[in-house]
């Protein structure tokens, strides 16, 4: 018996090795492939979203009630103390709908971000028992994110209209196309830092600092009047031309100027005349140009990821 195993061991030593997942990791054939491959597994991209929701809220009284109190709460702590106490507020007309409209679209990016590089290892269970498209999982993190933010979203637009505030104009098309860049970049960088996070498991930390870096280097909780009178004042407007490269910079000023109504209005606040907010000159050239970035970013990251994906299974 013991002869019976060895022999078939050797046979199968012999047998040439054989992939079963994509063929292709070093072209854009091997990218159109991969995008076809997740489409056929819509269904089981859908139920993903769905589990993942249900466990992020499993045994909860209040459900997805909570996806709202965190930014409710991060919105009264900015409005209080950044806006009341440190006076931030005094040259942000209706800041309150100012800073929740930055905290919407950040939590859209910092979660797909957050939650798709620890996508692979969390599903690490499902990736060891079958084949599947691994990018699905990152691309759940998404879905689950985009869930939430319409929920923010919706509180926004409903803050808007009951303050008399709904931005019917042209403008309103910024805020589409600011959610479609970050969208683009957070599924880029959940690809790359997922493939990542499983060879160096510092990665997923090491994002949780970064995160927290660029919200401070975003105009969040600050518009971007002040970084261009900080500029100007120090005679280094070149400085704002490196700030508008982080795509989220631009794509939160894109967000800004189609749903701050106050923002594009000229203002008097407490006897002060507070000008209309500058935009950046060029600005639809530049969501453009952000965007074709983006999309190219997003086949190198699947690229990356098609070619590290091999040993996720030995791996994890």
């Amino acid at each position: 018996m013991t002869d019976q195993a060895t022999e078939r061991a050797q046979r199968l030593a012999t047998l040439p090795f054989e992939s079963s997942g994509p063929t292709s990791v070093r072209s854009v054939g091997g990218f159109v492939s991969a995008v076809r491959e997740i489409f056929g597994q819509k269904e089981l991209l859908d139920l993903l979203i769905r589990r993942e929701l249900k466990s992020r809220y499993k045994d909860s009284s209040l459900g997805f009630v909570w996806s709202l109190i965190r930014p409710l709460t991060m919105l009264l702590i900015y409005y209080v103390f950044i806006g009341q106490v440190l006076g931030a507020a005094r040259g942000v007309p209706d800041f309150a709908i100012f800073v929740y409209a930055g905290l919407t679209l950040w939590g859209l990016y910092s979660e797909i971000v957050t939650a798709g590089t620890s996508s692979i290892i969390t599903n690490a269970g499902l990736i060891k028992k079958v084949y599947l498209p691994r990018e699905i999982f990152p691309l759940a993190s998404v879905g689950s994110a985009l869930f939430n933010f319409a929920i923010q979203m919706g509180i926004l637009l409903l803050a808007t209209i009951a303050l008399g505030q709904f931005p019917l104009s042209w403008d309103l098309l910024y805020v589409p196309v600011a959610v479609i860049i970050v969208i683009i970049y957070g599924t880029a960088l959940a690809l790359l830092l997922s493939a990542l996070n499983v060879y160096l498991r510092d990665v997923q930390y090491l994002v949780e600092v970064a995160i927290l870096l660029f919200f401070w280097a975003s105009p969040i909780v600050y518009s971007w009047s002040f970084v261009v009178n900080a500029t100007v004042q120090r005679g280094a407007s070149w400085l704002g031309e490196l700030y508008l490269l982080n795509p989220i910079s631009i794509s939160m000023i894109a967000f800004d100027r189609g749903i701050w109504k106050a923002g594009s209005e000229q203002r008097v606040i407490e006897g002060n005349v507070i000008p209309a907010q500058p935009w950046p000159e060029h600005m639809d050239i530049r969501l453009v140009i952000t965007a074709i970035v983006g999309l190219v970013f997003v086949v190198i990251a699947q690229r990356i990821f098609a070619r590290l994906q091999g040993n996720f299974a030995q791996e994890i």
